[in-house]
Order: structure tokens, then C-alpha cells, then sequence
């Protein structure tokens, strides 16, 4: 990297710590640190809830989901402007009313204490292992450039995003966000300028369009039914309806952006203006990834993207050998692929499909050889990762864009790391607080008792993601992994809110057996079956309601 890209990039990070602890400073109590004294706006709203939910994991996997399988995984945000106007209508009037600092406070009010415990636990768990992933996916590429050891960009990354929000809480947070959710779109828009401006002169826009649908990468709805398929249209509209409204209805990341607004009407304006743009935005990131892939038909793509892997294979002369062999035929392949790709962005009629059968059996000779730099990977050391999705976009950003747009790109994504794990952490910082220590350990604290352990606290899980963080390295494709950790509990987490919102006839005890059973279910189904991740919400939160039925049932005939 040049030293112009260092300025951009450390210039870009400090002043978003910067600005985040200069604008929030001197909180006086746990309202104005925990709810940010109800002062929002809804477009603030809007960009804190899109910028939690868009971690550095959807700039980093986002475009290697797309250069790998395509554009699909679209069909996971359909179900998310539905969920967005049921919650603007059901579900914010009975936080409002009630004026609660957390999601978890209302289940004690509608059932009972050990209900509100046991969603606040499950809210712990899920959130505080998914804080360790988003810190890790920047940490990696960090760690790569500069060859320093993981755990040293992981702290770093961690320390920056601890001391602004343990300075200044949730008004940090949103603060925060509005900049680095505008720092994140612009750099992504930028690099796809980049990735058409670097295509072959006869290449532009629409031919690469052309090309990124020939080659089965613009395919976006898949109405089959099947469920061990993980997006089709149906997944996307049930499934993602389900993780929809348990995140943003549930889940105390994204209802702390939306209880610090000054009213009803700002909330409900963000939470609508969050459905409107998230599945646009997903589609431009999903979409500059085609293009990546496209421009890899005409520039030769590494037959494994992760240099770090590669470099220690280099360092085994026996492997090294046989990995300088796979790369060569790798690139004889290329030339081929490359003449008839572009034969193909011309081709009309029956030539199309002749010229992509040929295409698509280079691809499936290039997928073998791929397999076998892995299996070589591999048998240099058996720790090492042989899934390189999350690899393909940094790999085209570092070797491709020009001085200083590398260092905007990096401060994007360590931007998309630090705005949502600072939400991550206030959230559980809150639900630590308000839920577990103030409600069950201690009542009787001062207002600077209490704002004291709110720091106190989000300093702590702050230091359990930068732990959780050393071992996220053992998962596969990041965006995949935070959201199948989501999918395990929010079905469970969502079955008991929809039983309190809408099924009176369902008591405390009930409810509380019913959530057991789901999560238990749940757990069984991932570990021991095929079924696609996304149906675990809607499993989870009908066994929540059915068997609480069951046991209300039981109860009052008894």
C-alpha cells in the first residue's frame, strides 16, 4: 500500500473516533447514554439501523457471494419491507407506551421474569459471538497487508470501536453511522466504476451486464421449493420475513436505533426508510460483484484468492511445486476462457449457447483445479482455510484500483466493521444492564452507579468479541456464518414476542416451555439435518406458539 493510501485510510478512522467522541461527550445518566435522550431524527434512524445491519461482512462476502453463486442471495431481503410496516404498525406503539430502554423489559410486563430472562439470554449469546465475527472479517485483511499477527489487528479494530461507544453510547453510535454509512456506499459505488473502467475498451456496462447473465451470475429469483436450497423466492419471502421481524422487532442492536427517536412518527420513518433502500443497496453490492467476476473472464484471477495460504505453501518446496503446477494450467485454461468470453459478448442466437456450454465447461475444469490448490493447501497445514469467497473482492481492490482509492475501500469496510459492532456492543451493554444487573443483582444504584456499569459493561463485551474474534477463522463464508448464527435463535425469539403481541390466551409458564422445546428443536435440526438455515426462523417460532398452545392448553383444563 502507498503512504497516500495509509493517510486515506488512518485519516478516515480517526475521525470517525474522533467525531463520535467530541459530539456525544458528558453523559449524565443512563438515559442519555442507553436512549440517547430520545433526540433522532428518522433519517439518522434510517442510516444507524441500514449501517448496523451492512458490517464489514456484507462489503467483504457480499461480492465474493455474488462472484461465486451469484446474485441469489438477494432473495433473502424479500420478506424485509413487510417486516419493516408490521413492526411501524404492531410492535413500536407498545414499546413507545411503555418506554422501555430494552426489548426484554416488555416480556416481563406481558409474562413474566424468568421469560425476560431467558430472551435477554438468548439475545447474549447470539449477538455476543456475532460482535467476535464482524470484528474479525477486517481483521484478516489488516492482518494480511501488513503481515502482522491476527490478534494484533483484531485488538486494534476492537480498541477503536470500544472507546467511542463506551464514551458516548447510543447518541455515539448513530453519530457515527450517518458518516460511515455514507464513506461505505460511496466507496462501493466508486469501485464498481472501477471494475467497468477496467474492463476491455469493447466491454462496457451493458455488455458486461450481457456477459454476467450468460454466464448464470444475474439469476435472482429461483422459485423452486426446496428446502435444503438456501435462497429461493420462498426462503426469502417466509424465512426472511421470520429473521426480519425477530432482528429488527427483537433483537436490541437494532431496537436501541429506534427507541433513541424523538417519536413515534421519526421511528416509524426510519424503520420504513430502512425497507425501502436495504434490498437497493444489496443489490448494488451483489451487482458489483458480477462484475468482478466478469472482469475475471478477461484479467487472470489467482486460483486461490487468499494470498496468506498461498504464500505458506511457497515456503514447502515439495507443495510449492505442485501448487506452481495447478497455477499453470490454471492460466493456460484462462487464455481459452478468455477467447471465448469474448466471442461470446458479441454472440447472438444459436451461438450464445454454444459459446456457453464451452464456457461452462472451462469453468467446471478451473473449479477442479481449484480443488486441487486446496487439497494441496491443505496438506501443507491442515489448519489452514481453504474457503476463499471473502477474499475475492479485497484480492481485486489490492491489485487492481489505484493509489488512494485502496485506502477509501479499506476505510470502507473497516467503517461497515466499526458501525455495526458499536451498535452490537451498546446493545448488549443495555441489555446487561437494564435486563440482568439493574432488574436482578443490584436495584439500588445512583444514576452514575449505573452509567459507570453501562461503560463498565460495554467495555466488557467488547473484550468477549475481540476474544470470540481469534477464533471466527474456523468458519466458511463470513455473511453465511452471522447470519446461520441469527437464524439458530431468533425463530426462538421471535415465537416468544408474537405470543405476547398478538396470542393473549398464552401465559408465562407456557411460553417459557414452549421457548425451551423450540430452541432445543432448532438446535437438533442444524446440527443433524440439511434443512437450509432460514427455515430455522419460522421453525423456531411456530414450535414457540404452538407448543405454548399446547401447555395453556394442558394448563387450564387441569
Amino acid at each position: 500500500m502507498s503512504a497516500l493510501d495509509w493517510i486515506v485510510l488512518f485519516g478516515t478512522l480517526i475521525m470517525i473516533v474522533s467525531y463520535g467522541v467530541y459530539k456525544t461527550r458528558g453523559s449524565k445518566n443512563i438515559e442519555s447514554y442507553l436512549k440517547g435522550d430520545n433526540s433522532m431524527k428518522w433519517w439518522t434512524i434510517g442510516l444507524s439501523i441500514m449501517a448496523t445491519q451492512a458490517s464489514a461482512i456484507t462489503f467483504l462476502s457480499t461480492p465474493g457471494q455474488a462472484y461465486e453463486s451469484g446474485m441469489g442471495f438477494i432473495q433473502f431481503y424479500f420478506g424485509l419491507p413487510i417486516a419493516m410496516i408490521i413492526l411501524s404498525v404492531w410492535v413500536l406503539p407498545i414499546y413507545y407506551k411503555l418506554k422501555v430502554y430494552t426489548a426484554y423489559e416488555y416480556l416481563e410486563s406481558r409474562f413474566d421474569l424468568k421469560t425476560r430472562i431467558l430472551g435477554a439470554f438468548l439475545f447474549l449469546i447470539q449477538r455476543g459471538l456475532a460482535a467476535g465475527i464482524t470484528i474479525y472479517a477486517p481483521a484478516i485483511i489488516l492482518s494480511s497487508i501488513l503481515g502482522w499477527p491476527l490478534v494484533y489487528t483484531t485488538v486494534i479494530i476492537g480498541s477503536l470501536v470500544i472507546i467511542y461507544t463506551v464514551s458516548g453510547g447510543t447518541k455515539a453510535v448513530s453519530q457515527t453511522q450517518k458518516h460511515q454509512m455514507i464513506i461505505m456506499m460511496g466507496g462501493m459505488i466508486i469501485a464498481g466504476l472501477f471494475v467497468v473502467k477496467l474492463l476491455p475498451e469493447d466491454i462496457g456496462i451493458v455488455e458486461a451486464t450481457k456477459l454476467a447473465g450468460h454466464l448464470g451470475k444475474l439469476e435472482l429469483i429461483n422459485t423452486e421449493v426446496d428446502l435444503e436450497n438456501r435462497y429461493t423466492l420462498w426462503t426469502g419471502l417466509l424465512g426472511g420475513l421470520f429473521v426480519a421481524l425477530s432482528y429488527f422487532g427483537t433483537d436490541q442492536s437494532q431496537v436501541a436505533r429506534y427507541l433513541s427517536g424523538k417519536s413515534l412518527t421519526e421511528s416509524r420513518l426510519g424503520l420504513m426508510f430502512n425497507g425501502l433502500l436495504k434490498i437497493p443497496m444489496q443489490f448494488i453490492i451483489l451487482f458489483i460483484g458480477a462484475l468482478v467476476f466478469v472482469f475475471y473472464q478477461f484479467n487472470q484471477a489467482p486460483v486461490f484468492f487468499n494470498e496468506a495460504a498461498k504464500d505458506e505453501v511457497y515456503l514447502n518446496d515439495e507443495q510449492k511445486e505442485k501448487y506452481q503446477a495447478v497455477e499453470q494450467q490454471y492460466s493456460d485454461l484462462f487464455e481459452e476462457k478468455r477467447k471465448q468470453v469474448h466471442l461470446l459478448s458479441t454472440a447472438e442466437g444459436e451461438e450464445v449457447e454454444d459459446l456457453k456450454q464451452k464456457i461452462s465447461s472451462i469453468h467446471d475444469q478451473e473449479d477442479q483445479l481449484r480443488d486441487e490448490a486446496k487439497g494441496i493447501i491443505k496438506a501443507t497445514n491442515e489448519d489452514l482455510e481453504t474457503t476463499d469467497t471473502d477474499y475475492v473482492f479485497i484480492t481485486f481492490v489490492m491489485e487492481n484500483l489505484p493509489k488512494g482509492i485502496i485506502g477509501l475501500l479499506l476505510a470502507v469496510i473497516f467503517s461497515a466493521a466499526m458501525s455495526s459492532t458499536a451498535s452490537e456492543l451498546n446493545a448488549l451493554a443495555s441489555t446487561s444492564i437494564i435486563d440482568i444487573y439493574k432488574r436482578n443483582i443490584y436495584q439500588k444504584g445512583s444514576e452514575k452507579h449505573y452509567l459507570i456499569a453501562s461503560k463498565l459493561f460495554t467495555l466488557f463485551w467488547g473484550l468477549v468479541a475481540v476474544f470470540f474474534a481469534t477464533f471466527a477463522g474456523l468458519l466458511d463464508n463470513l455473511i453465511q456464518a452471522v447470519n446461520i448464527l441469527g437464524s439458530i435463535f431468533y425463530g426462538t425469539i421471535l415465537g416468544i414476542f408474537l405470543s405476547g403481541f398478538f396470542i393473549k390466551y398464552i401465559k408465562g409458564n407456557a411460553v417459557f416451555i414452549g421457548a425451551l422445546v423450540a430452541q432445543i428443536v432448532v438446535l437438533y435440526f442444524y446440527f443433524f439435518s440439511d434443512m437450509a438455515y432460514l427455515w430455522f426462523n419460522l421453525l423456531g417460532c411456530g414450535i414457540v406458539i404452538l407448543t405454548g398452545l399446547l401447555f395453556q392448553y394442558v394448563k387450564n383444563k387441569k
